[in-house]
């Protein structure tokens, strides 16, 4: 494929799968970009680097499973991390229950309450380093203050992927290239049916021009509904 002959011709291994997924995945990025497809759509990720690009916002769901990794010794830090999570959910339902732009001084609230949890000094050093840590990720975890709508979570893409998985899981994959192709442009297009309250079997008739109302294109009626 031209991509890979390209990747040859500049010295690339184009054997060496990670540095080709690598590339590939910053041309993906690159080429959208490029031709303004997303504009200053904000993605949301679990902070997986391939996604951190663009106007980034963190997964609270996430972040927050990291305090739930924490391997406390004492009875002590026990209490101190299930403090710092108690806190932590009940500032992400209080950001969870901004349903329109907060006026400025709602938002000066909401980060100084930020800071105070995030800024805590415990002397369980585990803890306070990944408290650090969280607390310079401050700009994407509130992104919803600045961007009305914001998911908080990555739980929607996950969902929307775990179709994919779960047909190549029973499959076993595909026989080609094309194979798999075929699979996921099909999945895709019954997601997104599925999104628009539409019949996915009155989808395919129509196109397949059986009888049935007519069904406008999917890019007019995703934008439609944006």
């Amino acid at each position: 494929m031209p991509f890979l002959e390209h990747l040859a011709a500049t010295g690339i291994d184009i054997f060496d799968r990670q540095a080709v997924r690598v590339l590939a995945e910053a041309g993906i990025w690159g080429s959208i970009r490029h031709h303004g497809l997303i504009g200053d759509t904000v993605i949301v990720s679990d902070d997986a680097g391939q996604f951190r690009v663009g106007n980034h916002a963190l997964c609270w769901v996430h972040s927050e499973r990291l305090l739930q990794k924490l391997m406390p010794t004492t009875p002590r830090q026990v209490r101190l991390v299930e403090t710092v999570r108690d806190l932590v959910w009940q500032f992400y339902r209080a950001l969870k229950s901004v349903k329109r732009k907060p006026p400025p001084g709602l938002a000066a609230a909401f980060h100084k309450r930020f800071d105070r949890i995030f800024s805590l000094s415990t002397g369980y050093e585990e803890l306070d380093k990944l408290l650090a840590r969280l607390f310079r990720r401050k700009d994407e975890l509130l992104k919803v203050l600045e961007r009305l709508g914001t998911p908080l979570h990555t739980n929607a893409s996950e969902n929307d992927l775990r179709s994919f998985v779960t047909k190549r899981k029973v499959s076993d994959g595909t026989m080609s290239r094309d194979g798999r192709v075929a699979r996921d442009t099909m999945l895709g297009l019954m997601k997104t049916c599925r999104k628009l309250g539409l019949s996915f079997w009155h989808y395919l008739g129509d196109r397949l021009q059986l009888d049935g109302p007519p069904i406008p294109p999917l890019a007019t009626l995703v934008a439609a509904k944006a």
